[in-house]
């Protein structure tokens, strides 16, 4: 089924096998030895390459080792960089918004969901310059604000790649429930957030490996979101 037909973003009908509680410790080495590799300066593509077809790994198992795994020199900074989640309260936040959307999405869709080495949640769902607005969208919108809004920000300033279709449309969203809710927030519509939020001075939301390793300050919201609000949703535990 293509990406841009789906209604929800839930599991990938073979998730089940492949992320059955069986598969578990034979991911959880492969994230391990992986990450092992890139400590010593190994690249991603050739090790993960030669770690997948030790285990004898799917592309779908590959992408979530890959994404769940890291060096030690990369957990240390991120570690390092990493705020508390009560330090959002007065502070402006910079949201990375496809990258938060689509993982809360996910989350309340049951799709598989991935504890990383460097604590973050991620998921298995993947953008591909095309979005679309799923059943679970105004309502993951509405409970990212909700969250934020206890933490007591002084403001976010969402980030949403321009060049993906329907960004416009989902910048939409945001700003209509924002001015419902009355939450201080403002949408960017930018070629490269990636780089906006990691060289901008406000404090990060974000699970992107390419920010985390980049931006001065974070707070794990993605994680605690999810572990506060949904605690059902589907969590594979890749991590130490």
């Amino acid at each position: 089924m293509s990406p841009d037909s789906r209604k929800h973003r839930g599991a990938h009908p073979d998730d089940p096998r492949l992320f059955a509680e069986d598969r578990i410790p034979i991911l959880r080495q492969a994230t391990a030895e992986l990450s092992w590799l890139l400590t010593r300066g190994y690249s991603q593509a050739s090790s993960l390459k030669t770690v997948g077809d030790h285990h004898g790994l799917t592309a779908r198992q590959r992408v979530a080792v890959g994404r769940a795994a890291c060096s030690d020199q990369q957990r240390q900074k991120r570690d390092s960089s990493r705020l508390q989640i009560q330090e959002a309260k007065g502070r402006a936040l910079a949201i990375d918004g496809f990258n938060l959307i689509i993982t809360v999405e996910a989350s309340m869709s049951g799709g598989v969901l991935l504890l990383a080495r460097d604590g973050c949640i991620r998921d298995l769902s993947s953008v591909h310059g095309s979005y679309r607005s799923v059943v679970e969208t105004e309502n993951a919108v509405r409970l990212i604000g909700e969250t934020l809004e206890a933490l007591q920000p002084r403001s976010a300033t969402w980030f949403l790649d321009k060049p993906v279709s329907n960004s416009g449309r989902l910048a939409s969203v945001i700003l209509d429930l924002s001015g419902e809710r009355a939450w201080q927030w403002d949408v960017h519509l930018v070629m490269n957030p990636d780089a906006a939020i990691s060289s901008g001075n406000l404090m990060s939301i974000t699970s992107d490996s390419v920010i985390l390793d980049r931006t001065s300050r974070w707070i794990n919201f993605g994680r605690y979101l999810i572990e506060c609000n949904l605690p059902s949703a589907w969590v594979v535990n890749l991590g130490d």
